[in-house]
């Protein structure tokens, strides 16, 4: 297979990678490195939160409840998914927060994919973002 292909399955490569599957915290040369866009497969038991808010957010995202029960928390309201494919998108300047209402699956996509957003110890941010 070619140097540019990349094939896994997301339960299994999130798991080695507090959930992510594409971003700039990727190897380069790896098909997975992309400073445009990152991508996670979130799985997240019942009660589990971000330790802080996302401040002064830079990007736009995009979060799809795959299964259980997600609330994304922003400011003024929250938002409660509970349908699989439940979804919001938040933009550039939307400051956000998370928690897992059930154990939950759901995957994140984020543009661009930039650094600066982890939170030390916190399952939610990449240790390298």
């Amino acid at each position: 297979m070619s140097d540019s292909v990349y094939v896994g399955n997301a339960g299994k490569d999130a798991a080695l990678d507090r959930g992510w599957l594409l971003g700039h915290f990727k190897d380069v040369g790896d098909p997975r490195h992309s400073e445009a866009v990152e991508i996670k497969w979130g799985v997240h038991p019942r009660g589990d939160e971000r330790a802080e808010w996302v401040r002064g957010e830079e990007r736009t995202a995009l979060l799809v409840l795959i299964s259980g029960r997600f609330r994304v928390e922003l400011p003024g309201h929250d938002v409660l998914l509970e349908e699989r494919g439940d979804y919001v998108v938040w933009g550039h300047g939307v400051d956000h927060s998370w928690f897992a209402e059930e154990e939950s699956v759901v995957l994140t996509v984020r543009w661009p994919s930039v650094p600066g957003y982890a939170v030390a110890g916190n399952g939610g941010a990449h240790p390298r973002s």
